[in-house]
């Protein structure tokens, strides 16, 4: 973690600094890890999985409810409800291009798309099942799963190991790619506005690629410090450091208010903004920003001209046929 906190530091240093940006096109496919090849029947449970709220207590959560892949991958909503009613404190990360981030969730906890299935089902705010075993029993209790699971993973493969894969290989798909912007740099130079190229222009310059870099603007897998500087108009009106990031995993004072570093990518679809949703429009989270992270005043045109830009981060959606889920005739799943 001390390489963690020296590269945050280097970063606040040069974070007012102008660097040269190597502008980079999203892939169109995301790598599988060895141990988790990607199979058309693994897409398929995996779909399955992700859309079907048995994998919560009540019946009522799924994967989707908080990560819609009919719109920008989130809720639109400042805290994500989970069971009963209940909400977070933070807001839904988009599942649109995760399977380029280093790391998973807000604060980092998770490192690889199959650690971070995991997650939510068993969370008691979220998906609520007591335990992993409690999800593979039911799922073994649905008969159409135990075909789906075989054709992914072999005869008597339902496990929380092979449904979070499925889970992760699915979520490998869900990739935008061919925005305006990806026009642009591989050569279409009347994929953006002027203004919107004005806008690249002022990320690079202001600082914001020292961070929000690569093909997805989400760093190369690294946490950042937010807010890097102090500001008693903003901490009063969104009390960003109420939630102490890596630090309330780790229990490290070391780690406090770290965060990964979120994709750019759509974000003129996943408004609130921020890891508590406290901040409701595009315009005012790069003033915030640009305050916090930068300790930059910008103009109306400046805003202006970078929420064009980040208009143009906006990429093609993947077609998408909804799964049919394996039914209990005659009777409910519990």
């Amino acid at each position: 973690m001390f390489k963690i906190r020296a590269l945050v530091t280097a970063l606040a240093l040069i974070g007012s600094i102008s660097v040269a940006t190597a502008w980079e096109t999203l892939p169109t496919t995301a790598p599988a890890p060895a141990d988790n090849p990607t199979t058309e029947e693994k897409i398929e449970l995996g779909k399955m999985l992700y859309h079907d709220p048995r994998l919560s207590s009540t019946g009522t959560v799924s994967c989707a409810s908080c990560h819609n892949t009919m719109l920008g991958g989130e809720d639109n909503r400042p805290n994500s409800m989970g069971v009963n009613g209940q909400t977070g404190g933070r807001s839904a990360p988009t599942v649109w291009n995760s399977a380029f981030n280093a790391v998973q969730f807000w604060d980092g906890r998770a490192a690889s798309l199959e650690a971070q299935a995991a997650g939510p089902v068993t969370n008691s705010i979220e998906m609520g099942m007591k335990s992993w075993d409690d999800v593979v029993a039911r799922l073994k209790s649905i008969d159409g799963y135990g075909k789906a699971f075989e054709q992914a993973f072999g005869k008597d493969s339902i496990s929380k190991d092979n449904a979070t894969k499925a889970i992760a290989a699915y979520e490998r798909t869900l990739i935008t790619p061919h925005s305006p912007y990806d026009k642009y740099v591989a050569g279409d130079k009347a994929a953006l506005t002027e203004q919107q190229v004005r806008g690249m222009n002022s990320v690079q310059e202001l600082g914001c690629t020292s961070c929000h870099s690569g093909p997805a603007f989400n760093g190369p897998g690294m946490f950042q410090l937010f807010p890097v500087h102090s500001n008693p108009y903003f901490a009063a009106k969104y009390h960003f450091k109420n939630d102490k990031g890596l630090a309330e995993v780790t229990k490290k004072a070391d780690d406090e208010h770290l965060w990964k570093v979120p994709t750019l990518r759509n974000i003129a679809l996943t408004a609130p903004y921020f890891h508590n949703g406290a901040v409701k429009t595009l315009d005012e989270a790069v003033l915030v920003m640009a305050k916090l992270q930068l300790d930059k005043d910008l103009t109306k045109e400046q805003v202006a001209d970078i929420v064009a830009f980040l208009n143009s981060l906006t990429g093609e959606f993947p077609k998408q046929n909804m799964p049919t889920l394996p039914a209990t005739p005659g009777s409910t799943f519990n």
